[in-house]
């Protein structure tokens, strides 16, 4: 059995500490966090804790935290021949300053707490400084989900970056549809089985096949009536991304 500490109350320690709880595979020994409040939920399945020094031994220390803490928290821990990883997409591996095996755990998903998360298929990136470690990371990976992969820190942070744009950058297109709706009363539920098909449509064509619509019809009539109908900053929005499609099929506006 695999002994694991998380550090960290967010969305990311949040749904790995439950997930890790219904695991026969691994043993969660202890949650620190500096609010205990933030992780008062989990004090009848396991120790808690808000101080460093209190840390129970483990095989593995899960930094689940902001990357701007990475640095500092890491470089407080005195855990010498202890593998200490970050869940961090964007952060290098170098950037976990303690003085002890490095590595990285990066779930390549989207978490909030109003929603579950089915593991089994979230892409887990794996990375340390040696084999062992890895295989342990790996081990410990396989026990949750399905799909793990060898990632380094220089392939991690481009995957950040396209995980930027197909989910963060996405999701404030989707608020965008959902404000032009209400301003118009149309309930945007409608568009709900046109996103699911968008999304659908992806996993047997390529994203440059599967584009549709005006930008790619260089339809400049429609796009010019869309744009009478938007705000100034949509407009700017409207305007980049029409722009950048009629760009990657060659069409000018």
């Amino acid at each position: 059995m695999i002994n694991i500490v998380i550090l960290g109350g967010g969305n990311v320690a949040y749904h790995l500490t439950n997930v890790l709880l219904n695991n026969n595979a691994v043993n969660v020994v202890q949650i620190y966090n500096r609010s205990l409040e933030k992780i008062s939920c989990f004090k009848n399945n396991t120790s808690i804790t808000n101080n460093l020094s209190e840390l129970k031994d483990a095989d593995i220390y899960i930094l689940a935290v902001s990357d701007n803490v990475i640095s500092e928290l890491s470089s407080t821990l005195n855990l010498k021949n202890k593998l200490v990883v970050h869940t961090s997409g964007s952060m290098a591996m170098e950037e976990l300053k303690s003085a002890s095996n490095k590595g990285v755990f990066y779930l390549l998903q989207t978490f909030s707490k109003e929603r579950k998360i089915n593991f089994s298929t979230i892409p887990i990136c794996i990375e340390a400084e040696n084999e062992e470690d890895l295989f342990l990371l790996e081990t410990f990976a396989k026990s949750i989900s399905k799909n793990c992969y060898f990632i380094n820190s220089i392939q991690r942070k481009s995957l950040h970056v396209a995980a930027v744009f197909v989910n963060n950058f996405v999701n404030h297109l989707y608020q965008i549809g959902n404000e032009i709706c209400k301003k118009n009363n149309v309930p945007f539920e409608i568009l709900l089985p046109l996103i699911q098909e968008t999304s659908n449509k992806i996993t047997i064509l390529s994203p440059l096949k599967a584009q549709t619509g005006p930008a790619k019809r260089n339809d400049t009539k429609t796009i010019e009536k869309h744009k009478a109908m938007l705000t100034k900053n949509q407009q700017e929005i409207y305007t980049l991304l029409t722009k950048s499609i009629c760009n990657t099929y060659g069409k000018k506006l």
